[in-house]
């Protein structure tokens, strides 16, 4: 989960690049955002288990996060 300051749209937007390039969510402040994010992840492990896929491999620390 990474949080950030975004300029452009004026709230902190959380990614989470083991779910994909594409999976954010967002926040007016870093409390909201990061609550928000973990709702995302809680519903994204929830249907992945549910419908017997794998949970995604977490990315190593020190390395340069890719995306799918």
């Amino acid at each position: 989960m990474l949080i950030q300051w975004s300029n452009d749209d004026q709230c902190y937007i959380v990614s989470l690049p083991e779910w994909g390039e594409f999976c954010h969510t967002h926040g007016e402040t870093y409390e909201e955002a990061l609550q928000n994010a973990q709702e995302v992840l809680e519903l994204l492990v929830e249907s992945a288990l549910a419908e017997g896929e794998p949970l995604p491999e977490p990315q190593t620390f020190g390395k340069t996060l890719q995306t799918a």
